[in-house]
């Protein structure tokens, strides 16, 4: 069905309308009297001036009528088009079809609004975020079962190799640890998506409380110990004390996830530099790293679900991960009315995320004795505004008023 266009047109205001059919009825009275007397005067009849009144005024109004009804029949063929043009377009939507555009061709220099054609263009606005939502729908959908039969396929092969028998004991135990890593994998998969799934209806809000941010960050770093040890990775961590009100456990999620991706793309013997400054209220947390970094074009859609910038790893890679550990972190610092970027200079050239939190203040505690020598010992402190360079980040030699540690 081709669709005529919707015009905005300029409108006359009620005052301005009255006027113009007042106007339209003197006129119309003046051409009828005119005819009339011209009528009579070629019959050679003379009338009384009251009857020749009455029939000014009798004939004037029924062709006034007539002339109103006219109007009125094609100005409500012309709403009923309209009206049947966003019915038409309001049903295509009911049934799934999003890519319903209604035309509005917008004329005239009259900036007030005509509420049908607002309505209009609200349908087109509905149908294109529709669109989008079902499009990405889709990809979600595409992206979850590809995610899910690839360690499928994997646990359906080995398993299968398994049944023949005749294997070695090591080919044996090799298949049996694929089949465990790959069931993890589905394990952590149905995790994420739970939990992605719970923080997008906001069925699992922030349990806000006070607690020291900076021990938080040292545990998380801590805990990954292992992870960085067995690669020879050199951690820096430079922690002012703040105290945050948060959600702990949440954003024990967000430190944990960007540690460990830290880790996974940082190529042995390595550096990743953890550092934390309280800046106007707000806690500003940034994780560098000497890693792979991001390419421009990656930059956009790091935090987008089941998106990988690392192409070599595979879907079948048990160690690639899903994608939606950023995705997490972004929706939780989200949900304390945080901000998360990534920055990164290009491959090859590490990357940097940053998370900025609201609700921050400083750990204030007594001071210390005095020391003659205490700023030389320290020396600079780093400017965290100067970039995300991981060589930005340097463990002063001796602690300052802040938590500051090398691991």
């Amino acid at each position: 069905m081709k669709w005529p266009a919707l015009k905005r047109t300029p409108r006359l205001g009620p005052g301005l309308v009255t006027l113009a059919m007042l106007a339209g009825l003197v006129a119309e009275w003046t051409l009828v009297s005119w005819l009339k007397d011209a009528a009579l005067a070629a019959l050679g009849v003379r009338l009384s001036p009251y009857v020749s009144q009455v029939i000014d005024l009798v004939v004037s109004l029924l062709l006034f009528g007539f002339i109103m009804r006219f109007i009125g029949k094609a100005f409500f063929h012309w709403r009923m088009t309209i009206f049947t043009v966003l019915n038409d377009a309001l049903s295509r939507i009911a049934r799934g079809d999003f890519s319903v555009s209604v035309p509005v061709e917008e004329t005239g220099n009259d900036t007030r609004k005509n509420p049908v054609l607002e309505v209009a263009v609200n349908i087109n606005q509905v149908a294109e975020a529709l669109q989008r939502m079902e499009a990405m729908r889709q990809e979600f959908i595409s992206n979850v079962s590809h995610e899910i039969q690839s360690p499928l396929t994997s646990i359906r092969g080995f398993a299968q190799a398994l049944r023949e028998g005749g294997l070695s004991e090591e080919t044996r135990q090799h298949y049996l640890a694929t089949i465990e890593a790959e069931s993890r994998r589905l394990s952590r998969l149905s995790e994420n998506l739970l939990r992605l799934s719970s923080l997008d209806s906001k069925a699992q809000a922030p349990v806000p409380r006070r607690y020291r941010l900076d021990s938080q960050l040292r545990e998380v770093a801590l805990a990954a110990e292992p992870q960085w040890t067995a690669k020879g990775l050199d951690i820096e961590a430079d922690l002012d004390a703040v105290y945050q009100t948060a959600d702990e456990d949440m954003l024990n999620q967000v430190w944990t996830n960007l540690v460990h991706n830290a880790i996974k793309f940082t190529p042995a013997g390595g550096r990743i530099g953890l550092e934390l400054r309280l800046e106007g209220g707000q806690a500003l947390v940034r994780l560098t790293d000497s890693g792979i970094g991001l390419s421009r074009e990656d930059l956009p859609f790091v935090f987008d679900r089941f998106y990988k910038a690392d192409k070599a790893r595979s879907r079948t890679d048990a160690s690639g991960g899903s994608g939606l550990g950023l995705a997490i972190a972004r929706k939780i610092v989200e949900l304390h009315g945080g901000r998360i970027e990534a920055l990164s200079e290009g491959l090859g050239k590490g990357s940097c995320f940053t998370v900025r939190l609201p609700s921050a203040e400083p750990y204030l505690k007594a001071p210390e004795p005095a020391s003659s020598d205490t700023s030389s010992e320290q020396g600079a402190q780093p400017d965290v505004s100067a970039g995300c360079a991981p060589a930005s980040i340097a463990a002063p030699e001796a602690p300052s008023s802040g938590s500051h540690a090398r691991r």
